[in-house]
């Protein structure tokens, strides 16, 4: 269970990732502004630099995110990570996620599998801290890009030869290109594309991560209770003193009223799992002081395309999959790959339709992955609830997975040497 989510401190951090050297005797190219500095905001910074462009990130966080929900590096990502040079930390920072336990509505044991064998993942994927991520791909671009935290995009005026961005912090500059790389409920977008109802696709479900105390004493397992349109898991990462608490419920429309109220947040899940047994009303009690809780309906962002004059989207902004396909980390990063190779040695008109043409198939192949394992996870009804189990105890008795085919259904192109 992977998903985008606030950051937290963690007291661990991976080995440090020396920054790859600048490529020596170019001359900066085109300025270009990205929009969010989380996954696919600084691997395009990355990228981009490295291809001559002088590139600016604009960060809404007072600094980059630390700790977080794990997050899922796999298939055609891997071959991402490792031409940047932050393979070693990543698979030093790997959470070694050893047991998945499903337990029924009151508490008994369903089953316990292997991880792999519901994801569809293999022994080379990585699964780390999304903050652990972060922190190596903001090593690898702090010395070649400028990053202005605490800001965020205000306007974008078009009617120039340039983009004229206004921050909200004030002062208005002046870019070639702008990118939005700042999540499901992308600023950039709305001010270039539209409201997001329009690319917005609800998959009827509701969900909830914060952290709580390791009461029960789990070690690197997943433990989920379920019952008909509600789930609830504890996951722990390694043996530390505390643990993921996932609440996952069907709601057949986005609460757009509790969407961005705390208050109405919590009222709406302690109405949700009144009823509920095992470990639900331990962590209903914990969520109500969680400082990192963090809501949001689940969905997928569907685009006709992702670019618009000098401006272009990428990652959850663009093409978010939601949590239930495991891949939102992954696409970040290959999108951020394909982004930049397509820029390399072309005028951005033709960059952009190439972006496109070329990493539209692999995004959609794994979008589709929504009506795939993880999706089945969280059935709405008794009869469904019973079949799942079912497929899980018979997912118990197969050989290990051997992946995904979507996970790798992209062959990255050769890095263009920096102009």
């Amino acid at each position: 269970m992977t998903r985008t989510d606030p950051a937290r401190p963690v007291s661990a951090p991976p080995r440090p990732v020396p920054a790859p050297p600048r490529p020596v005797g170019r001359t900066p190219g085109r300025k270009v502004l990205i929009s969010g500095a989380s996954i696919a905001g600084p691997a395009l910074a990355y990228w981009l630099s490295r291809h001559g462009y002088a590139v600016t990130v604009v960060e809404k966080a007072s600094a980059p995110r630390h700790g977080g929900y794990p997050v899922d590096i796999r298939g055609t990502a891997l071959e991402v990570v490792r031409r940047m040079g932050i393979l070693p930390s990543l698979q030093d920072a790997h959470v070694d996620l050893r047991r998945l336990t499903f337990l029924d509505e009151d508490g008994g044991e369903v089953v316990s599998v292997g991880p792999h064998t519901v994801t569809g993942a293999t022994g080379r994927d990585l699964e780390v801290r999304r903050g652990d991520l972060t922190r190596a791909l903001h090593a690898a671009v702090r010395d070649d890009v400028e990053f202005l935290f605490d800001d965020s995009i205000d306007t974008l005026d078009a009617s120039g030869h340039g983009l004229d961005v206004t921050f909200r912090g004030g002062g208005t500059r002046t870019f070639d290109l702008v990118f939005g790389a700042d999540g499901v409920h992308s600023r950039t977008r709305e001010l270039v594309f539209g409201p997001e109802e329009r690319f917005h696709r609800h998959l009827g479900y509701c969900f909830a991560v914060f952290t709580m105390r390791n009461t029960l004493g789990l070690s690197h397992e997943t433990v989920m209770w379920n019952s008909p349109g509600r789930a609830a898991a504890l996951y722990a990462v390694g043996d530390d003193d505390e643990v993921h608490a996932f609440l996952n419920f069907a709601h057949p429309e986005p609460p757009y009223d509790a969407l961005r109220n705390a208050q109405a947040q919590r009222a709406l899940i302690d109405e949700v799992f009144a009823d509920a047994g095992w470990e639900v009303p331990g962590m209903l009690a914990a969520l109500r002081d969680a400082d990192d809780l963090y809501f949001d309906a689940v969905s997928q962002i569907r685009m006709p395309r992702w670019s618009s004059g000098r401006v272009s989207l990428l990652g959850d902004a663009a093409y978010a999959p939601s949590f239930l396909t495991g891949q939102g980390t992954s696409l970040a990063l290959v999108g951020a790959y394909m982004l930049a190779a397509s820029l390399a040695d072309r005028d951005h008109t033709t960059g952009f339709a190439a972006y496109e043409r070329d990493t539209r198939g692999f995004v959609t192949a794994n979008q589709d992955q929504v009506g795939e394992g993880e999706a089945k996870l969280f059935p709405t009804t008794a009869r469904a609830l019973e079949r799942r189990n079912t497929m899980l105890r018979q997912l118990a008795t197969l050989p290990a997975a051997t992946g995904r085919p979507a996970h790798s259904a992209l062959t990255l192109p050769a890095v263009v040497p920096a102009r």
